[in-house]
């Protein structure tokens, strides 16, 4: 099967539990498919745990789920060595991250020592416990959620934080006729929710990935990235711009978003297609501009040429 059959059969699996939001489910498997790490940011009761819980299903992926509280430790996470007496010697007992998929959930209502715990795992997929360094379970792909900052109680993840996260999304309301099929199914008994069906394995996963590897990007891609880039760093608009891991980012979603779509070749709709996603969190707007990292998304879009002049 090519690579769209298996994303379409994912996406429509993954869809038949969180209804209406197609576009995100997509955005998160090329999260994954590209390596990368998934920051999914909204109000409570969005569905930010039912996604990640359906898309290790359809991946065949070990779950876990760590609920970050304000009195959450590092060991909570990460594991921790306990002596046992039978045999004077300590013991490590590994922590929840030892998983292939983890949500981090509320990831901002913990403090930023234990928010930190989570940096050397996403980056390296290792972990360094009592100085002894302990590889984790591959793929390994941390979803992590964060309330609006505006909610009491919350801790705002520095930039540099933000930065390791490839993608962010938001869910956001559900359409009305999605709505609507929510309530009659709640109302009909039919709604309670049910594993999705695995449609890729690990075989695949790796097919896939290995697709992504071999999708080219022209030269006039590159000099489109380039302007994207060169934009966010000049524009007055701009505190902040996209580094090079934020270009490489953008770099790597247009290409796995080409391989998703059955393409050998990145062309331009797939870098806007994921441009939201990729950099939104990663700028930074001047003190004298109103709007937010997703305002200038739209100024990237509107502002910078296709096809350079």
């Amino acid at each position: 099967m090519q690579v769209r059959g298996l994303v379409d059969s994912a996406v429509n699996e993954v869809g038949n539990i969180l209804l209406g939001k197609e576009p995100q489910i997509r955005l998160a498997l090329c999260c994954l498919f590209a390596r990368g790490h998934l920051l999914l940011e909204d109000l409570p009761g969005m569905g930010k745990t039912t996604l990640s819980h359906a898309l290790a299903a359809v991946l065949g992926l070990s779950w876990k789920r760590v609920q970050f509280t304000s009195d959450l430790l590092p060991a909570d996470i990460l594991g921790v060595s306990v002596f046992d007496a039978s045999d004077a010697s300590f013991t490590f007992h590994p922590g929840p991250i030892f998983t292939q998929l983890l949500l981090a959930d509320e990831i901002n209502r913990t403090t930023p020592r234990t928010q930190s715990a989570l940096l050397e795992a996403m980056a390296e997929g290792q972990v360094t416990v009592e100085g002894e360094t302990r590889q984790l379970p591959q793929p390994f792909f941390v979803i992590a959620t964060q309330n609006p900052v505006h909610q009491s109680g919350t801790y705002p993840l520095p930039e540099s934080q933000l930065d390791r996260f490839l993608m962010r999304l938001e869910l956001g309301y559900p359409h009305p006729q999605a709505e609507r099929q929510m309530f009659e199914r709640r109302h009909s008994g039919a709604m309670e929710i049910q594993n999705p069906r695995q449609c890729i394995d690990m075989g695949q996963l790796e097919m896939i990935r290995v697709a992504v590897s071999k999708v080219h990007a022209s030269e006039n891609l590159i000099d489109y990235l380039q302007r994207l880039v060169a934009y966010t760093r000049q524009s007055p608009e701009f505190e902040v711009g996209l580094s090079p891991r934020g270009a490489l980012a953008l770099l790597d979603c247009a290409k796995t978003w080409a391989a998703m779509n059955n393409r050998g070749h990145v062309v331009p709709e797939d870098i806007q297609a994921v441009l939201p996603a990729v950099a939104a969190h990663r700028l930074v707007p001047s003190g004298d501009y109103a709007g937010d990292g997703d305002a200038l998304v739209d100024l990237l879009r509107r502002d910078v040429d296709v096809v350079g002049r």
